[in-house]
């Protein structure tokens, strides 16, 4: 029976993420670094799904594109991209190891990735070249790196005239975020905000008042972050993990966040306060330059900036 493409829903979420933990420990072991922390261990794994499951419901939902490869009704391989007011991202794209040299990426990523439609097309990109040729002949290149910088989180003395607060669903409040991701990004995600403000603890920034960016913190990271003046990330990061080390009351051993390397302001806090970066990578990569990333610290984990 011949290769077969069919879109993909809600009910296929499992099936999905079970396709991506395979390609991504093979990409892990290919690459000598490690994607998943005790991914060999059933009760890991088993965890994971339940932690990753809102996430992968969420994209599943809100998803533009969504298709699952099938080779004799046995499921090899998904891609699946959103859509966020005109700027198309590209969440996920995977093959399982064995079935990556018969056309099956080429044709995933043609039916979840098109050209038309949209302003911009990014992708948060593994630095797998197989998947870098493809990324780069579908018309998206490399802008920054990506990592991830963790350590235990402490109580963090902030001296500063920041205040963190947090998010009241108010009107006023929502159009508040809006407006940041205007000044940040160009473009609304509002339904992303709505998912966020349901699974994570979120927060506004204010200064004198006024509001001058968001976080958000999930349970063992922070982000999305994004400032209007990236001079405020030390004391924003500050804040944020000192949350995290009173909520989590010394029980949290690493605490951390998926940081653009643009974004000087972060890294250098991040490893002035010692902060580890991780061996594993991504690429930020869109059709043209956007955005102003050296403001922004990306959802974690990165499937969506």
């Amino acid at each position: 029976m011949p290769l077969t493409y069919r879109p993909a829903t809600l009910d296929d979420s499992y099936t999905v993420f079970q396709i991506f933990r395979q390609s991504i420990t093979d990409l892990g072991q290919r690459q000598g670094v490690t994607t998943i922390t005790g991914g060999q261990d059933p009760a890991v794994l088993a965890k994971l799904w339940e932690t990753r499951r809102p996430l992968f419901e969420h994209l599943a939902q809100t998803a533009e594109h969504f298709w699952l490869a099938e080779n004799d009704g046995r499921p090899v391989g998904y891609a699946r991209s959103i859509l966020r007011d005109g700027v198309r991202e590209l969440t996920e794209y995977f093959v399982l190891p064995g079935e990556q040299s018969a056309g099956v990426g080429r044709e995933l990523l043609a039916r979840a990735f098109p050209r038309d439609g949209a302003r911009h097309r990014t992708i948060i990109a593994t630095t797998d070249m197989r998947a870098q040729a493809r990324y780069l002949k579908a018309g998206v290149y490399p802008r920054f790196p990506i990592c991830y910088f963790g350590r235990k989180p402490e109580a963090v003395k902030v001296e500063s005239d920041l205040v963190m607060e947090s998010i009241s669903e108010s009107p006023e409040t929502l159009t508040a975020l809006q407006a940041v991701d205007l000044a940040i990004f160009g473009h609304r995600r509002d339904i992303d905000h709505a998912w966020l403000l349901a699974n994570r603890s979120g927060s506004v920034f204010r200064r004198n008042g006024q509001m001058v960016g968001y976080g958000y913190i999930g349970a063992i990271s922070g982000g999305p972050i994004a400032l209007l003046n990236e001079a405020d990330f030390p004391a924003a990061l500050g804040l944020v993990e000192s949350q995290a080390a009173h909520r989590g009351d010394g029980v949290i051993e690493e605490f951390g966040f998926e940081t653009p390397l643009i974004n000087r302001a972060a890294v250098n806090y991040l490893l002035g306060r010692g902060y580890r970066i991780d061996s594993f990578m991504a690429l930020f990569m869109c059709d043209e330059p956007f955005a102003k990333f050296e403001n922004y610290i990306c959802t974690s984990p990165p499937f969506f900036f």
